[in-house]
Order: C-alpha cells, then sequence, then structure tokens
C-alpha cells in the first residue's frame, strides 16, 4: 500500500451481525460480529462501552435541547485512540508480534505505551519535539521506547513508517493501519445502541488527520447495511482556525494541501491530514460540513463542558463541542435536533488550559461549623 492508497473492510452485512440483547456494558467487543478478530479476545484493558450523557445544564446553557456528550474520556488512557490500540494490540498477540510502533501528538502514544505494557509488548513511538511533557512523562511510566522528532507531526510520521519497514514492527499509525478505522467504527455504534437502537440527526466530530470521523461515518454506514436504519447522520466535521485543511478544501472543493499555523489542540492540529480525501467524501455524503474553531472558543468550551457538564476536556476534546455552536449559528445543525458530540480526550493530560473563566472565592475556617454559617450568611 503506498502513501495514497486506503484499506476499507467490508462484511456480508445482515441484522445477525448485530447483537440481539440492549446496550450493555460490554465494550467495543460488544460489536465482535463487525470486527476483524477472533472471540476469543485477549487484551487486557476494558475499551469501549463510554457513556453518553446529556447534562441538564449543558443544554440549557447551549440552548440544544437534543444534545447529548459521548464521553471518551472514560477510555483507560483518556482518549478514544484506545479503541484503536485496542484492536491492533489483539492482533498482535493472536499473531505473536512483539513491537508495534506509531507517531503521535501525545494521545495514541500514550494509549499505544500503556496499552503494550498491559500486554506485555514493546512499544516504539515518535513525537513531535514539541510533545506536551506531560504526555512525555506518562510514555516514559510505561516504559515505552520514545524518539523526539525535529520537523513536526508529518516529518514523525515517516520517520515512524520508515523505522517500521527497516525493523520490522507492526505499524500503528492512524489511517495507514486499517485497523484503527474498523476500530473507531465502534463509537457509531454504541451511540446507535444508546440511543435506543436510534440515529441521531447529527454528529459533531474533531478532524484532524480525518480518522475518527470516517470510523464514525463508517459505523453508520454499516448500521444502515445491516438493516438497523434508513440513513446516516450529517456529519460536522470541526478544524482549528489556524489550521483548517479540510475545512478550506471542503469550500474550495480542492484535495486537502498543507496549512501551517499553532493551536492550542495538538491533536488536531495536523496540516496533511492522511485521511482528508475520505473525510471529505464521508462528510459530502453525510449531508454534513466543516467548521473552525478559535482557541478562545476552544477554551470557552473547555471551561462549558467542565461547568455544566462535568467533563474535564483537553483541547481537541473540547473542540466539537465549540463546532457545535459554530454550526449552529451557521444553520449546519438545528436547535430541535438530536445532536450528539464527541468529547475526545481528557483534561488531565493538559492541566495548563483547566482555568475557569470566573473563580469563584476559595472560604479559608477553622474547623468550626460556626465560621461556616458565617460564610454562608455573608457570601453564599
Amino acid at each position: 500500500m503506498d502513501e495514497t492508497e486506503r484499506i476499507e473492510l467490508e462484511y456480508a452485512y445482515g441484522p445477525a451481525l448485530l447483537p440481539e440483547d440492549s446496550w450493555s456494558g460490554d465494550g467495543m467487543w460488544r460489536y465482535l460480529a463487525l470486527l476483524p478478530t477472533s472471540h476469543n479476545i485477549l487484551y487486557p484493558l476494558a475499551v469501549g462501552g463510554t457513556p453518553l450523557v446529556a447534562p441538564l445544564q449543558l443544554r440549557q446553557h447551549t440552548g440544544l435541547p437534543g444534545l447529548w456528550l459521548k464521553d471518551e474520556t472514560r477510555s483507560p488512557t483518556g482518549s478514544n485512540k484506545d479503541r484503536a490500540t485496542a484492536l491492533i494490540l489483539e492482533h498482535a498477540l493472536h499473531h505473536g508480534i512483539h513491537t508495534i510502533s506509531c507517531a503521535s501528538t501525545g494521545n495514541v502514544a500514550l494509549s499505544l505505551a500503556l496499552g503494550a505494557a498491559a500486554c506485555g509488548l514493546e512499544a516504539v513511538i515518535f513525537v513531535p519535539a514539541n510533545v506536551l511533557d506531560t504526555k512525555l512523562h506518562y510514555m516514559q511510566m510505561a516504559n515505552a521506547t520514545i524518539f523526539k522528532v525535529k520537523g513536526g507531526y508529518e516529518a514523525a510520521v515517516r520517520l515512524s513508517r520508515e523505522a517500521a519497514r527497516t525493523f520490522g514492527w507492526y505499524d500503528r499509525n492512524t489511517g495507514y493501519n486499517p485497523l484503527t478505522l474498523e476500530a473507531k467504527k465502534t463509537v457509531a455504534f454504541e451511540i446507535w445502541d444508546q440511543l435506543g437502537r436510534l440515529v441521531p440527526d447529527a454528529v459533531v466530530v474533531p478532524v484532524g488527520d480525518g480518522v475518527t470521523l470516517n470510523g464514525i461515518a463508517k459505523g453508520f454506514r454499516e448500521l444502515m447495511l445491516c438493516g438497523a436504519t434508513t440513513r446516516v447522520p450529517r456529519i460536522i466535521g470541526v478544524q482549528a482556525e489556524h489550521c483548517q485543511p479540510l475545512k478550506g478544501a471542503w469550500e474550495g472543493k480542492t484535495i486537502p494541501l498543507a496549512h501551517s499555523g499553532a493551536t492550542i489542540a495538538d491533536g488536531i492540529a495536523v496540516s496533511v491530514p492522511i485521511n482528508g480525501a475520505m473525510a471529505l467524501r464521508d462528510v459530502s455524503e453525510s449531508g454534513g460540513g466543516f467548521v473552525a474553531v478559535s482557541d478562545e472558543e476552544i477554551l470557552q468550551a473547555i471551561t462549558l463542558l467542565a461547568a455544566a457538564g462535568g467533563i474535564l476536556a483537553e483541547p481537541a476534546g473540547a473542540a466539537a463541542l465549540a463546532g457545535a455552536r459554530v454550526a449552529l449559528a451557521q444553520g449546519l445543525i438545528q436547535e430541535q435536533e438530536t445532536l450528539v458530540v464527541l468529547v475526545t480526550g481528557s483534561g488531565f493530560k493538559t492541566p495548563q488550559y483547566l482555568h475557569p473563566q470566573q473563580y469563584r472565592p476559595i472560604y479559608e475556617v477553622s474547623a468550626d461549623i460556626d465560621e461556616v454559617k458565617r460564610v454562608r450568611l455573608k457570601h453564599i
């Protein structure tokens, strides 16, 4: 497979491939009949089955009464990357593969490092030289082999792929390994299951390389092919204002080209999306669109998710909520529609962005209930 070819797996679609029982917390392996793996699961960590939540305050604040959050921060390493890691390491365990490699801005790397550690396998990770120290330290805790690459994310991807070919490692890289797409489609299956086997009107997804968006689209297509629904939801892709090659390509109807620029949302800061053409296809076929959000809008979404949704998200993880508000303003979604926003990553890895816009004061008191009473009477 060259750098432009992509593999999409197909199945003998039909109702029998979907689980008969109602939603349960079995994780992503609940959909084994639509995954390219055996029924003898060896991967030791619990992956998938993340909650679909509808915080009332968040619905009221956004003016979206049909808003749902798919909370992928509940995954083992706090991001949706754990699904792809699980399927890839499951494959490795069944085929005697010992060393798995990848390139990442942080979340994929951490997911592979900890997942491989749990399996007794070796992880070799290539990260951009400017990777956040917090994420780097987590990878070191899992005893991964780490290479910091000068030249940014695209350079790290190129080097990691060359190293995998040279040394015979199993390449986990998002987009190039077709199992990453297969694993990520389980998010769509879960949304359908958790909504009472219904398809939402729209799904809002943060977009870097495009594979998460492709997985969501493929999952809903497969539900339709299995006879579970007659339609797919509109897919809204969200990019950062200073790195929006897909939104630009969408508006210009051209193939995505490099688009440089800095953003705090490093997880979606991809100037040349690996699955760009597929992302454009999937959004077009769904009747959706692309929006871009500023760093300030992302920071506001981080605060809103915490204060009104009870979820601590990293910048890329909060981008979809910021994008939903932009999509509403632009008419891509309507107020009364059923809308699912994907929260892809935990804010515990990026504590520097967890700053409320308005602080409540902290009251220091002695261990005396009367002091608490006085504070409440005066201030609360």
